[in-house]
């Protein structure tokens, strides 16, 4: 099934040991509010989603072969998404997988094939966040009208995300600039989603790690930042990151109360996904993502499957304005990491 939990139920799990780059829980260097991960000892609620178990569960497993009939590829890829779909609980009384009549499902919407795709498989109210003027809001509204979908936009100022920065960085556990960059625009817009009345937000995350959307994989072997020779190696490294990257995501939606629907990490799209050859990972034209985007077609149009986007924390701004703030703060790019200096600043001060 697509990964979430009923009713925003979480699943509380023993401690597991963290990376390094998550917030340091020692005493000498933590403030006393950031709680370790996998701490609940807040309010008995937070831990680990099922989605980063399931999802852990699934990668597992051995990969499968891979099909070399590409149009039998790309189907199968567009079969399991489909069934993944129908499988999300609409939360009405009929279960109609649909988005439910009491408007309890949103979608993060970006304007990405990615967010996109899952706009198109449920009738579902959209959300994009962004500064005036990024890309990530002028994308979500030409695919918006491309797509005839209702989309409410969420426009960021400095002091909503200077607010935000020691709130998400308790939420998620970590410090460091990136992924705090990476998960302000999705506590953001599930905190307006929650204030709309949404408990559960639809969202696109593991496109980039399973199809190939990361442009180190499109440049194996030759980018230094993979080891793997191959696009499909490539493309199974960045699977390594993500149930990190998931554990990051779903903390702070719970953070929000807010429980993740993410169809492209039912355990089918992955099978699906790891079953592609590199050309369908990245096409001869050197187009990321090609099986997605192929596959996507069914249900958003080409104008929007075929575009390229930029990652969320520099579609938003969120990355540009989060640096402003910290050079304004007196934290000088010449420093070591000054964004990161900001954000231990704001969780020693507390919020302001």
């Amino acid at each position: 099934m697509a990964h979430q939990l009923p009713a925003g139920r979480r699943r509380r799990e023993a401690p597991r040991e963290e990376p390094d780059r998550r917030v340091p829980v020692t005493p000498d260097d933590a403030p006393d509010d950031v709680a370790a991960p996998g701490d609940d000892s807040d309010d008995g609620e937070s831990g680990t989603l099922d989605a980063v178990a399931a999802v852990e569960r699934a990668l597992a497993r051995p990969a499968p072969d891979a099909v070399a009939d590409r149009e039998q590829a790309v189907e199968r890829v567009r079969e399991a998404i489909r069934a993944a779909a129908e499988d999300v609980p609409s939360g009405d009384a009929d279960d109609d997988a649909r988005g439910g009549a009491d408007g309890s499902l949103a979608v993060a919407f970006s304007g990405g094939v990615d967010s996109a795709l899952v706009a198109g498989l449920f009738d579902a109210p959209c959300y994009v966040v962004g500064f005036p003027g990024s890309h990530d809001v002028r994308a979500a509204r030409s695919a918006a009208r491309a797509m005839d979908v209702d989309l409410t936009v969420v426009e960021l100022d400095h002091d909503a995300l200077a607010d935000a920065v020691p709130r998400v960085a308790r939420a998620i556990g970590r410090e460091n600039a990136m992924a705090v960059q990476i998960a302000l625009p999705l506590l953001l817009v599930a905190e307006r989603v929650a204030a709309d009345g949404h408990d559960r937000l639809a969202v696109g995350q593991g496109a980039d790690e399973l199809f190939g959307g990361y442009a180190k994989v499109a440049k194996a072997p030759t980018d230094p930042r993979v080891d793997a020779d191959t696009v499909r190696g490539a493309r199974d490294e960045m699977l390594r990151t993500l149930t990190d990257q998931l554990d990051r995501d779903v903390r702070a939606l719970d953070a929000a109360d807010v429980a993740p629907v993410a169809p492209l990490l039912d355990e089918r799209v992955i099978d699906a996904a790891r079953s592609l050859q590199g050309d369908l990972l990245v096409s001869e034209r050197g187009e990321r993502k090609f099986a997605l985007r192929l596959a996507a077609r069914e249900w958003v149009p080409d104008g929007v499957a075929f575009r390229e986007k930029k990652a969320v924390q520099y579609g938003s701004l969120v990355g540009r304005e989060l640096d402003r703030l910290a050079r304004q703060a007196g934290f000088k790019r010449r420093e070591d990491d000054h964004v990161t200096a900001y954000v231990r600043s704001r969780l020693r001060d507390g919020d302001r």
